[in-house]
C-alpha cells in the first residue's frame, strides 16, 4: 500500500483533503478530523538516496491498543508524534490496505447523531409545584458536513481504471499512459491549489481536487497560457507529451516539449534540474524514434559533441585540412603548445600537422596505432533511453542503430539498448601531449627558431616519425630550389619540321660544283649557336669553355670555370680531404676574404640558408658546431671558428 491510497481514501469517504501546513518540509502534511480539525494524521515522504525510492511513513491517532490489536511489522510506536493515542505506519508492499483504513475510520470517530440530552428550565413556580422542573426535550445535534466538492464522474472512472498490485515504474507507466489516452482532450476550471512533492508523478498520486487543479492548469496551457503550478503536476504534463498524449505525432511531441520549455522553464524553473531532465528526455526521444540527427544534435551536451568532432579528425588526419587538425590538436593539448615559436613561420603549423598524419599512419605498438593507443577504442555500454521519465514501452522496440556521428552510435538489439563512443577514462592524455612536446622540441632545432626544449626520455618513441617529416620536408625545399624548365609543347611540330629542313641541308652533296656559300656547319659554342662558313676553322669546346657556372663575354675570353679537378691538385691545402664540393669551398674561401657571395648563389641559384645547413652538416663531425650563421639571407662566418676553417682550407685565398 502507498501513502497516496490513504489520502485517497480519506477524500472519497470523508471529503478530507490532504493539508500541506509546511512550506520548508514539503514533505509532511497533515489530515485533520472534519468535526474538531484536530490532526488525525501526520503524512511522511522522504526519498532515499541509497535505495533510490521512496520512504513512506504517517503517524495515526487511532490509540496504541491497535499495536496489540493488529501485530504487524510495519505498525510501531509513532515516529513523530507524542502520546498514548498515537501509532506509526510504514507504507511498504505488505502494508495492508484494510488495517490501515479501518485504523483510520477509528481515529476519525463516529460521527452518528447522538440521542438528545436532558437540560434543566427555570420557570416562575406555580401552587404546590417545584421550583425547578426536569424537561426532556428532543433535541439532537448533527455532526459538521463539509459541502462535498462536486467531482467530474470522468475523473473517478479515470482513477477506478488504476490497478493496485505491482507498484513498478513499468506498470505506473502503463497505468498512466491508459489513464492519460482517457482523459486526453478532458478540460475543468478549478484552480490548483497549495504545493505538492512527489518523485515519478502520476495521476494517482493526485487528490481528485488536485486533478481537477492539474486538468484546469493543462487547459491554459494548451491555449497558450502557461503559469505556475507544483514541479509534480508540471512533471505530469511532461509525461504526457513523451507518451503522445495530446500529440499528433513524435514531431509534434518534440515541438510542444520545446515549446514548454522555453515558455514554462525559462520563466519558473530556477534550479535548472527540470531543464536537464527534459532536454535529456528530448534528445532520447528523437533517438528511439529515428528523428533527423539535427534534431537531436540541439539538445546533446555541446561540449561532448566537439570532442566527438574532434576526435574523428584525429582519427582520419588525412581527411581533414590544416586548420581542422590543428584545432583538433589544440583541443585536447591546450593552449601551451599555441605559444611555440614554430607556429610563427608559415610551415610551422603544417609541420606539426603532417607530423601526426605520418604517427597515425606508420605508428604501431601491441598492433594498436597511435590514435588507438592515445584514445582507446569505441567502448559499448548499456544506454537506457528516457531513464527516470514515466514512459510507457507500448511495444518492444526493434533492432535498430542510430548513427548520431563518427565517434557516437546508439543500437538496439533484441530489446536492450547499448551506446558505442570513445569514453574519456580511456584517454591517455600523456602520451598525446608527449607527441606534440617531441615534435616541438625538434621543429624548433630544425626551423632554428626560439629556445630549445629540454628533452625527456619518456617522449623519444616520438623522434623517429618526427625525423621522417623533417627529412621529407628537407628533400622538399632542395627539390623547390632547383631551376625549373618550361617546355611548350605546342610548338614540338614547328621543332620538327625545322629540325628536317636543316638536316636535309646538312646531308645534301651536289653533284658538281663547289659548296654552296650559305651551306654552314652549325656548332655549339659557349654563347649559344655558332654558324661556321666553308673554310673556316671550327673552334674546340674546351672545359674552359663549358657552360658549368662560367660566363662567356661575347667580345672577349671565357671566364674559366674552377673545377673539382682544380681543387683536388691544390698546392697543400688539404681542402681536397674537406666533406665538400667545389662551390662550396669557393663560398667558405669567399666569406673568409669577407667577400659577398651573393652573385655567386644567383648564378647557381642556391639558397643562403639550404647553403649554410649544408655546409654546418658536412662540417659537424670536423669542427663540432655551427660554422655559417644566415640571418636575413646573408651568409657570415662564425668568428668562433675562422681560424680553424682558415686551417682546413689552407687560407683565406686561393
Amino acid at each position: 500500500m502507498e501513502l497516496s491510497e490513504l489520502t485517497a481514501y480519506a477524500l472519497e469517504k470523508y471529503h478530507i483533503e490532504e493539508e500541506h501546513k509546511w512550506a520548508d518540509f514539503p514533505g509532511f502534511s497533515v489530515l485533520c478530523h472534519p468535526l474538531t480539525g484536530k490532526w488525525a494524521a501526520l503524512l511522511m515522504q522522504q526519498w532515499d538516496s541509497q535505495t533510490g525510492s521512496m520512504i513512506q511513513r504517517c503517524d495515526l491517532r487511532c490509540g496504541a491498543d491497535a499495536l496489540r490489536e493488529f501485530p504487524r511489522p510495519y505498525l510501531t510506536a509513532p515516529i513523530r508524534m507524542r502520546g498514548s493515542n498515537w501509532i506509526g505506519i510504514s507504507f511498504e508492499e505488505d502494508t495492508e490496505k484494510e488495517i490501515v483504513c479501518r485504523l483510520f475510520d477509528r481515529a476519525i470517530g463516529p460521527t452518528e447523531p447522538s440521542q438528545g440530552f436532558t437540560v434543566m428550565l427555570e420557570d416562575a413556580p406555580a401552587a404546590g409545584e417545584k421550583k425547578y422542573q426536569e424537561t426532556a426535550l428532543p433535541f439532537t445535534t448533527r455532526p459538521y458536513q463539509p459541502k462535498k466538492p462536486e467531482i467530474p464522474e470522468k475523473l473517478r472512472q479515470m482513477r477506478r481504471m488504476y490497478e493496485y498490485g505491482s507498484e513498478t515504474l513499468e506498470e505506473k507507466a502503463r497505468h498512466f499512459y491508459e489513464q492519460g489516452k482517457f482523459m486526453e482532450d478532458f478540460e475543468d476550471d478549478t484552480d490548483w491549489e497549495g504545493d505538492y512533492v512527489c518523485y515519478f508523478p502520476v495521476y494517482q498520486d493526485l487528490t481528485l481536487r488536485q486533478l481537477r487543479g492539474y486538468f484546469s492548469w493543462r487547459t491554459h496551457v494548451r491555449r497558450g497560457d502557461i503559469q505556475r503550478i507544483a514541479a509534480p503536476a508540471a512533471y505530469i504534463y511532461i509525461f504526457e507529451l513523451l507518451n503522445g498524449i495530446g500529440t499528433s505525432s513524435h514531431e509534434d511531441a518534440l515541438q510542444k516539449l520545446l515549446e514548454f520549455e522555453e515558455g514554462y522553464l525559462d520563466s519558473m524553473d530556477r534550479s535548472g534540474r527540470m531543464r536537464q531532465n527534459i532536454r535529456r528526455w528530448m534528445k532520447d526521444y528523437a533517438i528511439v524514434h529515428d528523428m533527423p540527427v539535427q534534431a537531436v544534435m540541439q539538445f546533446e551536451d555541446p561540449d561532448l559533441l566537439a570532442r566527438d568532432e574532434r576526435l574523428a579528425v584525429l582519427r582520419d588526419p588525412q581527411l581533414f585540412s590544416d586548420e581542422a587538425l590543428w584545432s583538433a590538436v589544440l583541443f585536447f593539448t591546450g593552449s601551451k603548445i599555441e605559444a611555440s615559436p614554430v607556429l610563427s613561420l608559415d610551415k610551422g603549423k603544417h609541420l606539426i600537422c603532417q607530423a601526426w598524419r605520418t604517427a597515425v599512419d606508420n605508428y604501431k605498438e601491441q598492433g594498436k596505432n597511435l590514435f588507438t593507443l592515445c584514445f582507446g577504442q569505441q567502448a559499448v555500454r548499456s544506454w537506457k533511453p528516457l531513464s527516470n521519465a514515466v514512459y510507457c514501452w507500448r511495444d518492444k522496440p526493434a533492432d535498430f542503430e542510430y548513427k548520431l556521428n563518427a565517434c557516437r552510435t546508439y543500437r538496439c538489439v533484441s530489446g536492450e539498448w547499448r551506446m558505442e563512443a570513445y569514453e574519456k577514462p580511456a584517454f591517455e592524455k600523456s602520451r598525446f601531449n608527449g607527441f606534440f612536446h617531441q615534435a616541438d622540441l625538434m621543429l624548433r632545432r630544425y626551423l632554428k627558431t626560439g629556445r630549445y626544449l629540454k628533452e625527456k626520455p619518456e617522449d623519444a618513441w616520438a623522434a623517429p616519425l618526427l625525423s621522417q617529416v623533417i627529412e621529407a620536408d628537407r628533400q622538399a625545399e632542395i627539390e623547390a630550389s632547383r631551376p625549373k624548365i618550361t617546355i611548350d609543347l605546342s610548338g614540338l611540330e614547328q621543332i620538327r619540321q625545322d629540325a628536317d629542313v636543316t638536316r636535309d641541308r646538312l646531308l645534301y652533296v651536289p653533284d658538281e660544283g663547289p659548296i654552296p656559300s650559305e651551306i654552314r656547319h652549325v656548332v655549339l659554342t659557349p654563347s649559344g649557336s655558332h654558324a661556321v662558313a666553308e673554310g673556316e676553322p671550327v673552334p674546340a669546346i674546351s672545359s674552359a669553355s663549358a657552360p658549368s657556372g662560367g660566363s662567356v663575354d661575347p667580345g672577349g675570353e671565357p671566364e674559366p670555370v674552377v673545377s673539382s679537378e682544380s681543387y683536388a691538385s691544390n698546392d697543400g691545402d688539404g681542402s681536397a680531404d674537406l666533406p665538400l664540393d667545389p662551390l662550396q669551398i669557393r663560398i667558405l674561401h669567399a666569406l673568409l676574404r669577407g667577400d659577398s657571395v651573393n652573385e655567386m648563389l644567383k648564378e647557381n641559384h642556391l639558397f643562403p640558408n639550404l647553403v649554410a645547413d649544408a655546409v654546418n652538416e658536412a662540417m659537424f663531425d670536423l669542427i663540432g658546431d655551427t660554422v655559417l650563421s644566415c640571418e636575413d639571407d646573408t651568409l657570415a662566418v662564425m668568428e668562433d671558428y675562422r681560424e680553424d676553417l682558415e686551417n682546413l682550407l689552407g687560407g683565406a685565398t686561393i
